[in-house]
């Protein structure tokens, strides 16, 4: 199914109805990352200092956008990106032992910039014998440390075979405040899932291919409607070569929504792409 504009409209949805929708465009604010203090607006721009520090002379000047409003602290740069890039970090320990370490992702905007940290919280044990179906927390982190985002995820299993009992994620937005779940849907043939708001509702669905491998190649998980009618973006298991998706776990995913898409389902996506890592892709040879 063809991947459809960010402009089409769509009602039910936080934040993606808008007759503005057609001429938004992305925003990616070098100067304004989430837990970093504003750069002098005054400072020289030199050659020698790397691109990714660098203010984007075609972007809005810091300070200037738009004040945000009843935002979940810590989630205001979500309202300006279409894109959010997921990068798991190598464990090298994990590599040379052989074992289950905890996984550490870094959340990039589309310039590669860092924007926010996940590291997470399990034990060896849960680790070792519960493999990709353990429980654990994920905290994701801005760049002063704040703590903006909670990932909770039980243990639950993901067969086909157990209806009743299949995968979910809570999403907390700050800490403590409980904003939307990932739920795992029935489906004898599709990777199959709900994002829901805080009441359980659901908003949208990820519909993913038959078979996951990517044969060397990208895989997509498609963003629908609820009805799977329209769809309205895609998460991204990126193809990062032959030696590191066969040899290591890092994998790299790409988030593609609608700008204007409500920060807390974003948040949610967030949480749903680290679900996919668990599920289908945290054993190396499941990467290919």
């Amino acid at each position: 199914m063809g991947f459809k504009s960010k402009s089409t409209y769509l009602c039910g949805v936080p934040g993606v109805c808008g007759s503005d929708a057609q001429n938004h465009k992305s925003r990616d604010p070098s100067g304004f990352l989430p837990g970093a203090p504003d750069p002098d607006q005054s400072f020289h721009v030199s050659s020698f200092i790397p691109r990714n520090q660098l203010w984007q002379p075609d972007l809005p000047p810091p300070g200037s956008l738009p004040p945000t409003v009843n935002l979940p602290p810590g989630l205001e740069y979500l309202s300006q990106l279409d894109l959010i890039i997921i990068h798991q970090q190598v464990e090298l320990l994990g590599m040379i032992l052989g074992t289950e370490t905890s996984n550490k992702y870094e959340i990039k905007n589309s310039l590669g910039q860092r924007i926010y940290f996940a590291v997470e919280e399990s034990i060896c044990f849960n680790r070792t014998f519960c493999s990709t179906l353990r429980s654990c927390t994920l905290s994701i982190t801005d760049n002063s440390g704040r703590e903006v985002i909670t990932v909770n995820r039980p243990l639950r299993c993901n067969s086909c075979w157990c209806p009743c009992y299949l995968q979910e994620l809570e999403i907390e937005a700050p800490p403590g405040t409980v904003v939307g779940y990932v739920a795992q849907k029935w489906d004898p043939f599709l990777p199959k899932f709900a994002i829901q708001n805080a009441n359980k509702e659901d908003i949208l669905k990820i519909v993913g291919p038959c078979a996951t491998c990517g044969c060397f190649g990208d895989v997509d998980f498609e963003v629908k409607t609820i009805n799977e009618k329209l769809t309205i973006g895609k998460i991204s298991k990126y193809w990062s070569g032959f030696v590191n998706n066969v040899f290591t776990n890092a994998d790299n995913f790409g988030i593609h929504v609608p700008a204007d898409l409500d920060v807390t389902v974003k948040a949610a996506m967030i949480g749903a792409c680290f679900l996919l890592d668990f599920m289908f892709f945290e054993h190396s040879l499941a990467g290919l």
